[in-house]
């Protein structure tokens, strides 16, 4: 969460009192902050500040991570919450955590009982009657994927028609239950599709559509583009085609370990069809001139999607809230098993990349659209990888400990500290992480207590190229540059190491004078200054 400091003055002139845009709860009552949350959504938006009494005073509360956990619960629990940002305000050394809530821009918010709250003052009014049906009526949101299109049921292709049957457990696909589902608008003779059914059941969208497609981008090093693909079709091909084409765009890694031949994915696949599902499903399909966009480059996949994040989603919130701006299109994609459940997409993406030892997906969004950039770099090397993938044959190893253990094989002692600092967690887990690695034999405790360290297990032999230093590794290869010229190739392969590894190894050594570099990309040879060509 954001920080930001006020001296008690300043505080009192920001927040001078309850009104239509301001309310003060002592205490984190769900109930009664839910209520607010959801009058502000549906008004002009407003500030909750809890830890602070009804005269105004700052009296201070819980602001650690199961606080801000709980406080995303809550608002998690109004339908359709305005988007909305937790920041803690330190007033000379009192907290106070702040609700700032937006005006809910499409549609309104309901309480968890079905209740529409407006702000008027201080209070939190309930609509009824007819000042509700006018509310409503004003506010209603029209989902784009509902609009009736010109496409009929005698443009549907059977094939598709089956495919989405079987995808939803259907004997027949009914009109009604074409219907039912978002697919199909009785209300014209003869039916018509709806957007989501086109996108589902006529072959080519584009005809009626603009550009519900993707478009697959692939640079070269030096960033010129080599080739560009579209993906059409109905979204379920979309997806699976788009996942397969950049999954072998990006490849995967080898790396020999002893006798062992290891192929590591740059990239999850889970983590690739997640991304690009959440793109096709939550985009604006209003937006009849842009497609959803897959730019291939040396060390990142940026995956971007037309349209703003739905509400009530912001950057600082998107793991702990989830949205559908197409309900009906998102669902049909899980039927087809091409994505997850609500709220476990962004899960899946930073687990999964954290699981494989491989950094984080990065997400940028604007009014214009959405980004989620997948890096195909790590702190950890491939060999690394490799080496842990080996290790997982010997016992179970939960997700975090893949860390510990590359660092332990780097030549770290761990510590209680460390670990902490590591993984992001508290002295009890961290110290449980620990002697469940000793228990397995993976680490060796020395000295105990507060003293205790603890190393890499005496039967665990990491890698040739984790155990030397730098210094030494520089030293092996000029000794092999000494006997043969070198590519990036033979070095990889003699001292386990990764592309990136072996080419910064060889660059420095270029750049020290240590060695010469002869041709470009594929034909590149390095060689010793003194060495006949």
């Amino acid at each position: 969460m954001d920080h930001q400091h006020l001296t008690s003055d300043e505080f009192h002139a920001r927040y001078s009192g309850e009104s239509d845009t301001i309310e003060f709860k002592q205490g984190v009552s769900e109930h009664k902050i839910a209520e607010v949350v959801t009058a502000f959504s549906n008004t002009g938006g407003g500030t909750v500040l809890v830890g602070v009494d009804p005269r105004g005073h700052p009296v201070g509360t819980n602001t650690d991570g199961e606080a801000e956990a709980r406080l995303h619960r809550v608002v998690g629990r109004v339908h359709r919450p305005g988007r909305y940002t937790l920041r803690v305000l330190d007033v000379e050394s009192v907290k106070v955590l702040a609700i700032e809530v937006s005006r809910r821009e499409g549609g309104y918010a309901q309480t968890t009982d079905g209740r529409v709250l407006v702000r008027r003052g201080a209070m939190n009014v309930a609509l009824l009657g007819e000042q509700l049906d006018e509310f409503v009526s004003r506010r209603a949101l029209r989902r784009f994927e509902s609009t009736r299109t010109e496409r009929t049921t005698d443009d549907v292709d059977p094939q598709l028609l089956e495919e989405l049957a079987n995808a939803f457990g259907w004997g027949e696909a009914t009109t009604d239950r074409l219907a039912d589902h978002g697919f199909l608008d009785l209300s014209s003779s003869p039916p018509s599709l709806t957007v989501a059914g086109v996108l589902y059941l006529l072959a080519d969208p584009t005809d009626t559509l603009g550009k519900p497609y993707v478009e697959v981008f692939h640079y070269r090093e030096d960033e010129s583009e080599s080739s560009r693909r579209k993906i059409a079709g109905p979204l379920q091909h979309q997806v699976a085609q788009a996942t397969a084409t950049v999954a072998e765009a990006v490849g995967h890694d080898v790396v020999v370990l002893g006798v062992r031949r290891y192929e590591l994915d740059r990239l999850p696949t889970e983590v690739l069809r997640e991304a690009i599902a959440n793109a096709v499903a939550h985009r604006v399909y209003e937006d009849l001139r842009r497609a959803v966009r897959i730019d291939i480059r040396s060390t990142t996949v940026t995956i971007t999607s037309p349209g703003p994040l739905p509400e009530p989603v912001t950057l600082a919130t998107i793991r702990e809230q989830n949205a559908a701006r197409n309900v009906r299109v998102i669902e049909a994609l899980r039927r087809f098993r091409l994505a997850e459940d609500a709220g476990r997409g962004v899960d899946l993406m930073q687990d999964a990349m954290a699981a494989h030892l491989l950094d984080p997906p990065r997400f940028d969004a604007d009014d214009a659209s959405v980004t989620v950039t997948l890096p195909l770099t790590s702190t950890v090397t491939t060999t690394e990888r490799a080496w842990i993938t080996e290790i997982e044959t010997r016992g179970e190893l939960h997700p975090t400990d893949r860390i510990l253990l590359v660092h332990a094989a780097r030549g770290e002692a761990l510590t209680n500290s460390a670990v902490r600092t590591l993984l992001g967690i508290d002295s009890t887990h961290a110290r449980a992480a620990l002697q469940r690695l000793r228990d397995l034999g993976f680490l060796r405790q020395v000295g105990n207590r507060a003293g205790a360290r603890y190393l890499l297990g005496d039967d665990l032999k990491p890698p040739a190229g984790l155990r030397l230093t730098d210094r030494d590794l520089r030293e092996a290869v000029l000794d092999l540059a000494r006997r043969q010229p070198l590519t990036n190739r033979l070095v990889r392969e003699q001292f386990a190491l990764d592309r990136p590894e072996a080419l910064r190894i060889l660059k420095e050594l270029v750049a020290s004078g240590d060695l010469i570099q002869e041709g470009q990309r594929r034909g590149t040879r390095y060689r010793r200054p003194n060495s006949a060509r």
